[in-house]
């Protein structure tokens, strides 16, 4: 399972690259902040349980946050 949170770091690093390739620096900051979480948890060699209760805490809090931007920030538009 370790193993599986460096490979979400791998990804999310590579969306943080093209995120700044992109001038989207905002996003690329977010994603090299999970880069990094990932990559942290991927090296702690917690328990099999331990690394789902984490994973399942952090899909929670992205949701809510999508959620929360989806509905209440983001502003809907066709375009630039």
């Amino acid at each position: 399972m370790d193993r599986m949170f460096r490979v979400l770091g791998f990804w999310t690093a590579i969306f943080a690259v093209m995120f700044l390739v992109g001038h989207m620096t905002a996003a690329a900051l977010i994603f090299a902040v999970q880069t990094a979480f990932f990559v942290v948890l991927g090296y702690l060699k917690l328990s099999e349980r331990m690394y789902i209760y984490i994973f399942g805490a952090y899909l929670t809090v992205f949701f809510v946050g999508f959620t929360y931007y989806s509905t209440f920030l983001l502003v809907p538009s066709f375009g630039e």
